[in-house]
């Protein structure tokens, strides 16, 4: 049976967006590949297919959910205009602290994971990031780019770390002060100094 031509690629895209959705929810540790084919909704074998273990589809997932940031960050830029930072901060302290968690940002859940990993992953997650500190930093006010990207790093820290923290706690209205406190000190920090 012959497939149509970009079938392999957008299965692979497939298997990539599942894995992310499996590890932001369970962990690296938490979710194995009969897991990772199951959310893909493949057999395992489909999965091996693909990736050569669990370690590269985390790999694949970290990467694709790091520029899913980035190409956000660029949207937010083209669509809000000088006002993008405001828009950004309440949609990632908004809807991205609330979401399903399969659903949240990769920075934001992945990135306990990528502390823990061997030092490929870390220079995978250090090379994508700075994309994502590239994006914010050319969307930020000032002459300087070392400037920019100081407070870009600042901002993403403030909301991944901000998130974290609120939705580690129970109650809804101290997870909602987090993010108001978060939004105030994120806001802060992009402003030009």
């Amino acid at each position: 049976m012959r497939y149509k031509s970009g079938h392999k690629e957008e299965a692979r895209a497939r298997m990539v967006a599942a894995a992310g959705r499996g590890f932001r929810r369970q962990g690296y540790g938490g979710i194995g590949v009969d897991g990772l084919a199951k959310e893909a909704e493949v057999t395992s074998g489909a999965f091996y297919g693909h990736f050569s273990s669990k370690g590269e589809a985390f790999k694949a997932a970290l990467i694709a959910g790091l520029q899913e940031l980035r190409q956000g960050v660029e949207a937010m830029r083209a669509e809000h205009g000088a006002k993008w930072v405001t828009a950004f901060v309440d949609f990632y302290l908004g809807q991205k602290r609330v979401c399903e968690l399969g659903s949240s940002c990769a920075l934001q859940s992945l990135a306990s994971e990528v502390q823990r990993a061997e030092i490929g992953i870390k220079s995978v997650f250090e090379a994508e990031i700075e994309g994502v500190v590239n994006a914010v930093a050319e969307g930020l006010p000032g002459r300087s780019a070392k400037d920019r990207r100081a407070r870009a790093w600042a901002l993403l820290s403030i909301l991944s770390g901000g998130v974290t923290m609120a939705r580690a706690v129970a109650d809804k209205d101290v997870s909602a002060a987090i993010a108001s406190a978060c939004r105030v000190a994120a806001l802060k920090a992009c402003a030009e100094t």
